[in-house]
């Protein structure tokens, strides 16, 4: 269902605050669920307010310094959200899945293996090594691919069968909803399309469960067909950072695909998928203007990706770590604009079949395209 809502205002401006500043908690971490370095939203923590959920910064400096400040939970789960000492909300925590009690027969505890987002997302990453993370110089200066698995809570190559094991207890036990298949890339042709392939197929014997998998444009874009046939459903190809200088300052290795591979990349995709299946991050708050973000939008909206535009968090660890998250009032230039383009082109949130854009928690774009006309 495509009909806009009268959305408030009031909501609109505290979910874009508080992805922007963070959030601190007046207790420890609840139930142990924010995330410290690693791919994906990390030094998150999933946060419900009115019925949406949104992944906010608690352990950057930013958050550190922010004047929101959560109490700890009720028996019901409820807390308080306070701006300084004024109560402004109600709002949850998602609680810890039943499958993080489990482990593999081997021994490798499931939480290793693929971790919960939002409330009802799995995801992981494949393989959590990359080549542009094994240097430096290479490297993408936002990424923390590394750091979980130095820390000791991931293993380097998630098995299909691990997957497929824990996949589908996340759906019995938890009643999880779609799953993301991200994977570090390796130094082979097809970007790591393969083994997001054979991970996708042993999962769909496993479970019936939506499927989004996350890579780099494979140089062969046989690939995309290939990966339908496995059992994804969506695929994410992500830009991250638009304009060619910002991308080779602040992601070197990856910038050496252009952006006109990855335009062509999107429109095969968008052949073999479908129009709204295939999406993109960018990444507001690292150089890219809200008008060249807004172009490359419409362009992406055009031939059928879904542009996912969220805030910018800096990692602890990494180079950026220091670098200010964008404000609220930079976010909202973008996302205001941009829920009323997606509404028009059709590519709504909710058509999406897995993924992060189906999710929506990283960014608030997904309630900009709620808001009336």
């Amino acid at each position: 269902m495509n009909a806009s809502v009268n959305f408030p205002e009031s909501s609109l401006q505290l979910l874009t605050e508080l992805q922007s500043s963070g959030l601190r908690l007046a207790a420890p971490d609840h139930e142990g669920l924010s995330r410290r370095g690693g791919a994906g939203p990390s030094d998150h923590k999933a946060v419900v307010i009115d019925g949406v959920t949104l992944m906010v910064p608690v352990h950057t400096h930013s958050a550190h310094q922010s004047a929101f400040v959560a109490n700890a939970p009720d028996a019901n789960g409820v807390s308080v959200l306070k701006r300084g000492s004024i109560p402004v909300a109600q709002i949850a925590f998602a609680r810890q899945p039943r499958f993080y009690k489990l482990q593999t027969l081997d021994g490798v505890p499931y939480s290793h293996i693929a971790t919960l987002h939002g409330t009802d997302v799995l995801a992981t990453t494949v393989l959590q090594t990359c080549i542009r993370y094994e240097s430096r110089k290479k490297a993408c200066k936002f990424c923390a691919i590394g750091q979980s698995l130095a820390a000791g809570r991931t293993v380097a190559h998630k098995t299909p069968e691990q997957l497929a094991e824990v996949a589908r207890a996340a759906v019995l036990l938890d009643n999880v909803k779609h799953m993301v298949l991200t994977t570090g890339t390796p130094s082979t042709p097809d970007r790591g399309a393969a083994v997001l392939c054979d991970s996708a197929r042993a999962i769909r014997r496993a479970v019936d469960l939506p499927l989004q998998a996350q890579c780099e444009p494979p140089d062969d874009d046989a690939w995309f067909a290939r990966m339908r046939e496995a059992g994804i459903d969506s695929l994410g190809m992500h830009l991250e950072v638009l304009g060619e200088a910002e991308r080779a300052r602040i992601m070197p290795g990856k910038a050496t695909v252009p952006v006109s591979r990855y335009m062509a990349a999107f429109e095969a995709a968008v052949e073999v998928f479908g129009r709204g299946q295939v999406s993109t991050y960018i990444l507001a708050g690292l150089g890219d203007t809200p008008e060249r973000v807004l172009e490359m939008a419409q362009q992406l909206l055009r031939i059928g990706v879904y542009p996912f535009v969220v805030p910018f968090v800096p990692i602890s660890g990494t180079p950026l770590e220091d670098h200010a998250p964008p404000t609220a009032e930079f976010m909202r230039s973008i996302l205001a604009p941009l829920g009323a383009m997606v509404r028009e082109a059709g590519l709504r949130t909710s058509d999406i079949k897995a993924g992060c854009g189906k999710c929506g928690a990283c960014s608030s774009l997904s309630s900009f395209e709620k808001v009336a006309a």
